[in-house]
């Protein structure tokens, strides 16, 4: 079983609204020497672990890529556990 990780946050040349929201909240909890927040997404991926360890990459590479994120203003960090 091939277990992949995909975290998806906006680009650091996007603003992210979310993170600028989070960054201002923290300082008001005594946090202020926070410089910089990114919200974004993790999506678990489970799958067979059949086939070439290169073609499965290749395939979340693109399915990560294509589907799960929008390379205008998102970038994608893939983590897979289980190819050898």
């Amino acid at each position: 079983m091939i277990r992949a990780r995909v975290l998806i946050l906006p680009k650091r040349t996007v603003f992210d609204p979310q993170g600028e929201a989070v960054r201002h909240a923290l300082g008001h909890f005594g946090l202020a020497a926070v410089d910089r927040v990114r919200v974004g997404k993790e999506i678990e991926i489970e799958m067979p672990g059949e086939g070439d360890p290169t073609e499965i990459r290749s395939r979340l590479e693109t399915i990560a890529r294509d589907f799960l994120s929008n390379p205008v203003v998102e970038e994608f960090e893939l983590h897979i556990e289980g190819v050898p």
